[in-house]
């Protein structure tokens, strides 16, 4: 019998003289150079013009009125300040939860449905929250979880009203249900992403797979999840990015609360800005969570492709 590999391995075509010859034609150079430029500068004027003004700004002590140099005052008083410790353990939260559920139910999801009879019928049901807005799905999970929602008077009509809480008043509670949450909306997205990657496998792949005798559990670990290694990478990256970035969501269940328990990041950067009126320490907020956000995707995307 045949030993099922994770991915079979392809030959890579040592690169010709003609090839480096065309890499140090400086026309060659020019032409890609002339290629990229405008993308590169889209980015540039949308992403870095923006990012240095802002970071520009978290040197200074700024109320909209008044503005004074205060150098690294704002970042100081950020890592120092009681609340920090909390915000980046929720921030950690989100990002641990978003990797846990949506990324694994969106491949569960996939998988199970992609040969299904009524698989589609299945996965549009599962698909549709993703249409919504993250205000829309905080409306609709409100309705839920408030003290007298759905969740609650269930519970009590079942005869459970001892498990009846309140679960967004109290942390760690209303960062994990919030979480949920955002997972109800967000695991559409991997379920569409994974069923491309689901549909790029080769029928042949399976079928050889098959006549040696692998099903089931075995076909999934060795032979479907190998092949849908470059799309996990993509899903993995827009769902540590997004989970970074949380603030919709927070906002209109808790409002970061109580007090703060509930803040993350993104949530502390609207604060200090437009509640507080603090735009330099807003600023430096921004410029961390910025740093955050590209550190831990150039970390994650850099293994990966390294893995490759």
């Amino acid at each position: 019998m045949t030993v099922l590999t994770p991915a079979a391995e392809v030959e890579r075509p040592a690169h010709t003289p003609a090839t480096a010859a065309a890499r140090r034609d400086p026309r060659s150079v020019l032409a890609i150079a002339l290629f990229l430029a405008p993308a590169v500068a889209l980015v540039a004027v949308l992403m870095i013009v923006p990012f240095l003004d802002t970071a520009y700004r978290s040197f200074f002590d700024d109320n909209g009125f008044t503005r004074t140099f205060v150098g690294l005052e704002n970042y100081a008083t950020l890592f120092t300040s009681a609340g920090f410790g909390q915000t980046l353990l929720n921030t950690l939260m989100w990002v641990a939860g978003t990797l846990a559920l949506p990324v694994l139910i969106g491949l569960l999801i996939a998988v199970g449905t992609h040969e299904v009879r009524w698989g589609a019928l299945a996965r549009f049901s599962l698909v549709l929250p993703y249409a919504l807005s993250g205000a829309a799905t905080a409306v609709v999970w409100m309705f839920v979880l408030r003290d007298d929602g759905a969740l609650n008077s269930a519970l009590a009509a079942l005869g459970l009203a001892d498990m009846e809480q309140g679960w967004l008043l109290e942390w760690p509670l209303n960062t994990i249900v919030m979480i949920v949450a955002s997972t109800w909306q967000g695991t559409g997205v991997a379920v569409i992403l994974f069923l491309i990657g689901l549909q790029a496998i080769p029928p042949s792949t399976i079928e050889a797979a098959k006549l040696d005798g692998a099903t089931g559990f075995r076909l999934f670990w060795h032979i479907t999840l190998p092949q849908l290694r470059p799309i996990t990478v993509v899903v993995v990256g827009i769902s540590v990015v997004n989970s970074l970035k949380t603030f919709d969501i927070v906002w209109l269940l808790t409002q970061g609360g109580p007090g703060t328990a509930s803040e993350t990041l993104a949530l502390t950067m609207y604060r200090e800005t437009f509640t507080l009126a603090r735009y330099g320490s807003g600023a430096a907020v921004a410029v961390v969570l910025t740093v955050v956000v590209v550190a831990v995707s150039w970390i994650y995307l850099r293994r990966q492709l390294r893995a490759n």
